[in-house]
């Protein structure tokens, strides 16, 4: 047999086994019938949970409708010459119980009236021979009455059981989102410790390089003056030391960026239009791409406040990240901006996705930390200068990067409003 195939047997199944066992020990024993009805009942009650799992919408009234026929026939073959007189009637109890505990309250009143009915059934043919007395009309109706009250009762305890899940349930899903904003918040505060510290050397070591960087220029610069014509040899290698002190001023003109604290000239502003003109500059550098770019602008967005030309610049760098992940030859960039809301902050999300390779996981807890990169010619300060500009304009910025699609990087900008 394969795993799995047999049913799990609860507690409360092997309770309900046990007592149907004791009714196959009374009286009448040799009735084969009985027998056959009951060990019906019992595959019924194991396989209940089965059935139910495999068609949760139809399956509690399949199962007890089984249980009110097979409750009819066993009442059928105990009830000798009266069939409604058999001892057995509490079988009924079955699946008025099994009503309760899987419907509503107007469900379980529909169920037992039905069950109630194919007891009451049997008194048609005993009319025929016999006369209904008052007692007799008394005990059937203490009889009917009980199988009613019996399925409020339990159906009342099903009800609250379900209430108090469904809030246990509620509160283990408010617990885990809280612990995903708590795990979140304090990855954002050691990013920004990690951006502090770093900051601060940053900025103290470009204002002791750049000095000696600008005498270094100023000398090569007279240096080529002096010697121009003179030697061609010469003359390049001071071209040669002018243009690398260049390029590190420019790096260390990036080093100051990401350490000084960020001057915010904030006013109203159009997130599609910061996003195309990012686009734009973007389209600009990479002149010979073939990039598809798929646009996904939401109608009646908030104005955001912020500094245009740093949430440009934002922009700007996640676009060129997407179109290098790519290699600038060919892809699909997705760029989506909606309304949204982060802790009853509203605001506008800008989510940008490449059809890139994606970034590792292992990497991804890294990936906005300050001179981690997986560039052979980055220096790793283009996330985090993106990620501070996002942090002081009280937003939020995060890496999505699912299997087989690519990186998507969220930004969310509060809107003017907040």
């Amino acid at each position: 047999m394969l795993k799995g195939q047999f049913p799990r047997i609860r507690g409360i199944d092997v309770l309900w086994l046990i007592f149907l066992v004791g009714l196959a020990l009374l009286s009448p024993v040799r009735e084969i019938h009985k027998q056959v009805t009951l060990l019906a009942i019992a595959l019924v009650q194991i396989f209940e949970r089965r059935l139910i799992t495999e068609l949760p919408r139809r399956g509690p009234s399949y199962s007890v409708l089984l249980k009110v026929l097979l409750s009819s026939l066993l009442i059928a073959h105990t009830g000798g010459s009266v069939i409604i007189n058999s001892s057995y009637y509490p079988i009924y109890y079955l699946p008025v119980i099994t009503a309760a505990i899987y419907f509503g309250p107007l469900g379980t009143l529909l169920w037992t009236g039905l069950a109630s009915a194919a007891y009451c059934s049997y008194l048609i043919p005993a009319l025929q021979e016999y006369e209904l007395t008052s007692s007799g009309k008394v005990e059937l109706a203490i009889r009917v009455l009980f199988f009613f009250f019996a399925a409020m009762l339990v159906n009342q305890f099903a009800m609250e059981n379900r209430r108090r899940l469904k809030e246990s349930q509620e509160l283990s899903e408010t617990l885990a989102d809280s612990n995903r904003k708590l795990k979140q918040a304090r990855e954002d505060a050691r990013r920004s410790e990690r951006l502090a510290a770093l900051g601060q050397l940053s900025a103290g070591l470009a204002h002791e390089i750049r000095n000696p960087l600008g005498v270094i220029k100023g000398s090569a610069e007279m240096l080529s003056q002096k010697i121009k014509g003179a030697s061609p040899l010469a003359e390049e290698l001071a071209g040669y030391i002018s243009s690398e002190v260049n390029r590190l001023n420019a790096l260390v003109a990036r080093f100051l960026d990401f350490a000084r604290p960020s001057r915010l000239q904030l006013q109203p502003a159009s997130a599609p239009a910061m996003v195309e003109r990012a686009l734009e500059a973007v389209r600009a550098q990479f002149p010979s791409a073939t990039i598809q770019v798929e646009r996904q602008y939401a109608g009646d967005l908030p104005p955001i406040l912020a500094d245009e030309r740093l949430c440009e610049q934002v922009f700007v760098n996640l676009i060129c990240n997407a179109y290098e992940a790519m290699n600038g030859a060919g892809g699909k960039l997705k760029v989506a901006i909606a309304p949204a809301a982060v802790e009853n902050v509203s605001g506008v999300k800008v989510e940008v996705q490449d059809s890139g390779p994606g970034v590792p996981p292992e990497m991804r807890e890294q990936i906005f930390n300050p001179f981690f990169t997986s560039k052979e010619n980055g220096v790793g300060l283009g996330l985090s200068i993106v990620a501070k500009i996002v942090d002081d304009h009280r937003g939020s910025i995060r890496l999505k990067s699912p299997a087989g699609e690519g990186a998507c990087f969220e930004v969310f900008l509060p809107a003017q409003s907040n």
